[in-house]
């Protein structure tokens, strides 16, 4: 029986992307997969349904795990609240209960500068990541406060190292790790952690970028001492895994950082 056997877990984002080579390339699969070996109920959310389908299918056979694949795109010029909400309560009607809320998606037009932003490419990225925690945490709140439950949000080192082409994803990641500090604050009585972790791992995403601007990854992301990018499941997500436990309460409002292998490995 897996730590975890009959929680939920929602992960945004959580959609399976493929590297080059076929290997698993996001993050928020990675997160899945890792609650998945735990023996959590799992609801995966995210814009691409073809992905989310392709996630669920794959830890429904290799795991044994039930899992509900919702779209819920946050984007300008719609009722966010009501798409959020809508998650939300197919969850509760699913599983009952919420424990885990882990607000994994961003997306974003990294590699323009602040000069070339346009109000749509910040939009994207304030939507799909900012605003996307506000709603998630909000909805979430009620029955992370009966569950004694966890959030995980997630930001980045491109607002604390300025990166270059990054504007609007830094901002929307700052924002969230402000947010989260006064959640854990705020929540703290209720019971509930929240947390963030600042990954650096290939995926998918940041293979793309490397491609389509090459100058702007160089600038950016630097190879870990350790000479490798963490992994999205063994690092990353058994990170969040951890994060998530009640032995690890104590740390509601830290930041933790993954860079290159420095997650919690078996």
């Amino acid at each position: 029986m897996g730590y975890f056997e009959g929680k939920t877990v929602i992960v945004t984002g959580g959609g399976r992307a493929v590297l080059s080579d076929g290997r698993c390339g996001s993050i928020g699969y990675g997160i899945a997969t890792a609650f998945a070996k735990e023996g959590a109920n799992l609801v995966l959310t995210g814009r691409n349904m073809k992905k989310l389908t392709d996630a669920k299918e794959e830890l429904e056979r290799l795991y044994g795990v039930k899992v509900l694949a919702l779209q819920g795109d946050v984007s300008a010029g719609q009722d966010n609240e009501a798409v959020v909400q809508n998650v939300i309560n197919q969850a509760v009607e699913r599983f009952g209960d919420i424990h885990v809320l882990i607000n994994n998606a961003q997306a974003s037009a990294s590699g323009v500068t602040l000069a070339d932003h346009t109000t749509a490419q910040f939009d994207l990225a304030m939507y799909s990541g900012l605003y996307a925690t506000f709603y998630y945490m909000k909805a979430c709140y009620p029955h992370l406060k009966k569950t004694k439950g966890s959030v995980i949000n997630f930001a980045s080192g491109a607002g604390l190292f300025g990166n270059f082409g990054q504007s609007a994803y830094a901002a929307a990641k700052e924002g969230i790790r402000g947010m989260s500090r006064v959640a854990a604050t705020e929540w703290g009585k209720d019971g509930i952690n929240v947390n963030i972790v600042a990954p650096l791992a290939w995926t998918a995403q940041l293979e793309n970028w490397a491609n389509a601007y090459p100058e702007a990854f160089k600038a950016n992301v630097k190879m870990p001492p350790m000479g490798y990018y963490g992994d999205v499941e063994q690092d990353i997500g058994r990170a969040c895994v951890a994060l998530a436990s009640p032995d690890m309460k104590y740390l509601s409002g830290e930041t933790l950082t993954l860079e290159g292998g420095m997650g919690l490995r078996p």
